[in-house]
């Protein structure tokens, strides 16, 4: 059954023993963690308890059946945890189901389309729950993000609640352990307002280096900046931002020249090496779209410029790497309105 939202809260702090599946999935994957971790304690009293909880990776779900039917030493019903779940699972799921047992499976996905196999099997049966874990947004992370506070004995401003919504990103793990921040940040008054917010909460929306990568080759030129910004903070030296901006070029090239061969955007960017993240699968696609082989090359003879340029005494090394990855940004930008003879000087 697809579970109501209205209704998961109260589900996962007691599951009813008749349910063998619960299924997360969606784009969050700190709620997707966070509510696993919640339904395993409410079944078992912790979230690792190694005679209790089975642990079990993407390619380990033909382990499935076995998992289910084995029996607790110390007694009480088990808990089979399937991480990456996707629809190689749906059979193995399928055989253990049939076969009984009592243990409870709880698959960990991520964003599975309606036509998946696995959500499909899932959702058709009365004892299992598929839930939806998506990031709020807008007015409802905002209440969200009050309600957590109240939790903790601290009342925000609402200009807090404001900044709070544009800087804790997407991931809701992060945006707690943040927000846990703040709030021993609030101190014994309880009240957090903007300055103080400022003075806890770290910027993490988009924050790694990889996000500015991907931004820039989608023509965000705002959002690479903001990322970059945050990467250079962190500690990433300018160099190390150049080299990893010319591997994620080289990336984009090796799988365009797999789609200029003949193959498809969507198998090129399942094959490319690196790996490309699950998450990031979209945003590799769409810059496949915009970048032909021909186009990289300039711009990856630039990279390397700006490189050596880095290197030389007395040379503004934030400004050149900035200048880099925005001139990158600027030329996927024009490349999506449509212009195609552009240059990376």
């Amino acid at each position: 059954m697809k579970l109501e939202a209205r209704r998961v809260p109260g589900f996962l702090a007691a599951p009813p023993a008749t349910c063998r599946v619960i299924l997360l999935h969606g784009s969050d994957d700190g709620l997707i963690r966070l509510r696993a971790e919640a339904v395993t304690r409410a079944v078992i009293g912790a979230a690792d308890d190694p005679f209790r909880v089975a642990w079990l990776g993407r390619d380990e779900a033909g382990r499935i059946p076995e998992e289910v039917a084995a029996q607790s030493m110390i007694g009480g019903r088990r808990v089979v945890r399937l991480r990456d779940a996707g629809d190689a699972a749906s059979g193995p799921l399928e055989r253990a189901l049939a076969a009984g047992g009592e243990a409870l499976v709880v698959l960990e996905g991520g964003e599975l389309p309606a036509r998946s196999k696995l959500r499909a099997l899932v959702e058709r049966r009365e004892d299992a729950a598929s839930i939806g874990c998506y990031p709020l947004e807008g007015r409802a992370a905002r209440a969200w993000m009050a309600e957590m506070l109240r939790g903790r004995g601290v009342v925000a401003s609402e200009d807090a609640l404001a900044w709070l919504g544009m800087q804790l990103g997407a991931d809701h793990a992060v945006a707690v352990a943040e927000l846990d921040k703040a709030a021993l940040y609030a101190g014994a008054d309880g009240r957090l307002d903007l300055a103080a917010a400022r003075e806890s909460v770290g910027d993490v929306a988009e924050a790694s280096l990889e996000d500015a990568l991907f931004a820039a080759t989608e023509g965000d030129a705002a959002g690479a900046d903001r990322a970059l910004s945050l990467a250079l903070a962190q500690g990433t030296t300018p160099i190390g931002v150049l080299r990893a901006a010319l591997l994620h070029l080289q990336r984009l090239h090796r799988a365009e020249l797999e789609v200029s061969a003949g193959g498809d955007i969507e198998s090129a960017a399942r094959q490319a090496r690196p790996p490309v993240f699950f998450r990031r699968a979209p945003a590799f696609r769409r810059a496949l779209g915009l970048w032909p082989g021909a186009a990289l090359l300039p711009v990856m003879q630039h990279l390397l410029d700006a490189e050596l340029a880095c290197k030389r005494t007395g040379a503004p090394d934030a400004l050149i790497c900035r200048n880099a990855v925005f001139a990158l940004a600027r030329l996927a930008a024009r490349r999506r309105a449509g212009g195609r003879s552009v240059s990376a000087g």
